[in-house]
């Protein structure tokens, strides 16, 4: 399991701090790849906010007794006492962020963001602006450079900003059952990245145009079809690479890449090293 976390007094200790409208107490992700199971149960909650972010693979949470399967490009807010169950699986190949926060305007700036307090989900997406804010907030919490708590508090509402734009887009395309669309190719191309996948041939087969495809596409999630795949593609060869003893050339070919070379530079591009030097950094 990967981790990376951060915390504003160097612990995961909960708390109420009324002295500023917003205040970032910790951050983090997990990435579970070998782990069978992480699980989460707080009968009482907690006295902080806390918006957890799937970005990749699914989770599983409980509310009221009642199980619901959480998918990528979801956001789930806990409020102050609410009950808090949930479970990951290993299998489910789940790569969450979440962030814990409090403040004496906290509320207020939830629902000017148009967080219902009728709702725990939340339908975001998956653009990567997401994932990188996240990464940002647990970045600065960690080196702690001059004005660290005023930019993550920044970083934390430019998040939010981005999720009421999300959803605004959704229910606009939804009316034209691009959403659907959307999620059916992102299905097709976790099936099928093994594959030599052609962008125009897939819109072509549900009876779309290539550029609406795209832009719809890039609109709902933040990355075109092609930068998608992409992204799937290199998260299983870095798997590959982690838990198995293919070469590289034959890394390259489960992942749907024909160019070996290609591969490499990409996955550099990407990661920040080549594959070799991946495996060899485990």
């Amino acid at each position: 399991m990967y981790t990376n976390c951060a915390y504003l007094y160097d612990s995961d200790i909960d708390l109420i701090d009324q002295s500023r409208p917003l205040i970032v107490l910790s951050c983090g992700t997990y990435h579970l790849r070998t782990k069978p199971i992480l699980k989460t149960i707080r009968p009482n909650g907690r006295i902080d906010y806390q918006l957890l972010y799937i970005a990749s693979g699914i989770a599983h949470f409980y509310f009221d007794d009642k199980e619901e399967i959480v998918t990528a490009g979801q956001m789930i807010l806990y409020r102050p006492g609410e009950e808090q169950n949930y479970i990951y699986y290993g299998t489910d190949k789940p790569e969450v962020y979440w962030i814990h926060f409090t403040g004496n305007g906290i509320e207020e700036i939830l629902d000017f963001y148009d967080f219902s307090k009728s709702e725990h989900t939340f339908y975001t997406g998956t653009p990567v602006i997401y994932e990188s804010l996240f990464k940002e907030i647990i970045q600065e919490l960690q080196q702690r450079r001059p004005q660290f708590e005023e930019l993550i508090m920044m970083y934390l509402r430019q998040l939010l900003l981005f999720v009421q734009r999300s959803r605004l887009e959704y229910k606009r395309l939804s009316k034209h059952s691009m959403a659907q669309e959307v999620e059916l190719a992102k299905f097709y191309f976790h099936d099928h990245y093994q594959e030599m996948i052609s962008i125009e041939n897939y819109a072509k087969s549900r009876h779309m145009s290539t550029c609406w495809f795209i832009r719809s596409f890039r609109t709902l999630t933040g990355v075109t079809p092609l930068q998608y795949l992409l992204s799937i593609r290199i998260e299983n060869a870095r798997a590959l690479l982690e838990h198995t003893q293919y070469n590289v050339t034959e890394v390259a070919a489960l992942v749907g890449f024909d160019d070996p070379l290609y591969f490499s530079h990409m996955f550099k591009k990407h990661i920040g090293v080549s594959p070799s030097k991946y495996r060899n950094g485990q």
